[in-house]
């Protein structure tokens, strides 16, 4: 170990990350202790890591994190987050983001302070490529002087932001890729809550837990998205075909527009979720390239409606992963198996219930026959919801069935996800 270079020391140090490994490892000698002073480049102070920051008051805190920090040069990851601990003063937080800001390149920091400060003002107009900033307030975002020309990765989460400054905010970050927002209380200037995001860049982005009267994102290369637990009125994206990824999870929405541009989409996800089957289908029709498609306890708005499988066999020729789950006490009329279409491309098949019925088993076997080259099947199924002794006859019949209609696909792998 004495024949390490003390920059490749300060590497293993920064692996370490957690604050407290760092400052105990870097007293193994004289050589280490300098790197961690002059190489050290992550650092991480999280309440999760070590217990006893609980036990530990706001003050002493403080003064282990500004000893820590000072003690080094060049810090580029820095991340400071402090749950259930009472808030920090503002004064050494700022010092500790003055001391860095030269260097650093990813910010993590979930702090409550007193007074409240403005992060963007000690962060802006730096190398800071990643910021994560949560239970914290934002606002009064100046564009000309709050500017982040290297950041690509922005992440609030219960963050106090007014939708002008969101949208502000965005705009002076000209290479951001990655939005991640989560439980923001957003301010509105009128009744209606409406937002209006814009970005060029933009290539992923995560809502969740927001509830708008509408949402409106412009983003020309957006490539996933994912909404989940919101509930909007409108929410309308407008992008041009860039496309690929679609999570809807537990969202409660109107009026639902993802423009026409979907034919480079290769996954869409949706649960929890009430849809007009006709729109949505209409919407990723031209999915050519679609290669995963989940409906998991999907709501239709039409209660004739269901999703015609041969239709859907049609549309997404090179399907491979399949995840179908619905109520079965109507009988299997969501996902209807009429036609002798085949599912030629799909490897992997998902079939769940959320009621027990003896009419799941012959339902499996009909998408058995229909997939030829079928390699794995998982059933999900809600054992809870077996409470009287015939639900639970039912139950072991679905079972018994399933492992005797196995019998005839010996080649394809089954498994059991019971809830």
């Amino acid at each position: 170990m004495e024949f390490l270079p003390v920059e490749v020391i300060g590497n293993i140090l920064s692996r370490l990350g957690a604050a407290r490994d760092v400052v105990i490892a870097s007293t193994t000698c004289k050589k280490w202790r300098e790197a961690w002073q002059n190489h050290l480049r992550t650092l991480s102070f999280n309440s999760n890591d070590w217990p006893v920051f609980h036990e530990l008051t706001a003050s002493k805190i403080e003064i282990l994190i500004t000893q820590t920090i000072l003690q080094t040069t060049g810090l580029q990851s820095l991340t400071i987050i402090m749950d259930d601990v009472d808030e920090f003063s503002a004064a050494p937080v700022i010092a500790w983001l003055m001391y860095t800001r030269e260097t650093l390149r990813q910010l993590h920091y979930n702090v409550r302070t007193t007074p409240s400060i403005n992060i963007l003002e000690k962060c802006g107009r730096q190398k800071l490529e990643v910021l994560a900033l949560a239970h914290n307030s934002i606002t009064g975002v100046e564009p000309s002087y709050l500017k982040f020309p290297c950041l690509k990765s922005l992440s609030l989460s219960y963050v106090s932001v007014s939708a002008l400054d969101l949208s502000i905010l965005l705009t002076a970050c000209p290479k951001v890729e990655v939005l991640s927002l989560v439980n923001l209380d957003i301010a509105m200037s009128d009744a209606q809550t409406t937002m209006e995001l814009s970005s060029v860049s933009l290539k992923d982005i995560y809502v969740e837990s927001i509830s708008l009267d509408k949402f409106v994102l412009e983003a020309d290369n957006i490539e996933k998205l994912h909404l989940k637990d919101c509930t909007l009125e409108i929410f309308e994206l407008v992008s041009k075909r860039t496309l690929r990824f679609l999570k809807i999870d537990d969202v409660s929405v109107i009026q639902l527009d993802i423009g026409e541009g979907t034919e480079n989409l290769e996954v869409v996800d949706v649960s929890n979720f009430t849809i007009m089957w006709q729109k949505f289908h209409h919407m990723i029709s031209r999915s050519s390239k679609l290669r995963r498609l989940r409906l998991w306890g999907v709501v239709f708005d039409d209660e004739d409606e269901f999703v015609d499988l041969e239709t859907i066999s049609a549309c997404f020729p090179l399907l491979s992963h399949l995840s179908l789950c619905y109520d079965l006490r109507e009988g299997p009329l969501q996902f209807g198996l009429q036609g002798s279409f085949r599912l030629e491309n799909v490897v992997v098949l998902e079939l769940g219930w959320t009621v027990v019925s003896d009419l799941f088993a012959p339902w499996v076997e009909g998408f058995l026959e229909r997939c030829p080259n079928l390699r794995k099947l998982v059933i999900y199924g809600v054992v809870s919801e077996a409470k009287t002794h015939e639900e639970c006859q039912m139950l072991a019949f679905i079972t018994s069935s399933l492992v005797r209609l196995m019998r005839k696909y010996l080649h394809v792998e089954i498994q059991f996800e019971y809830e």
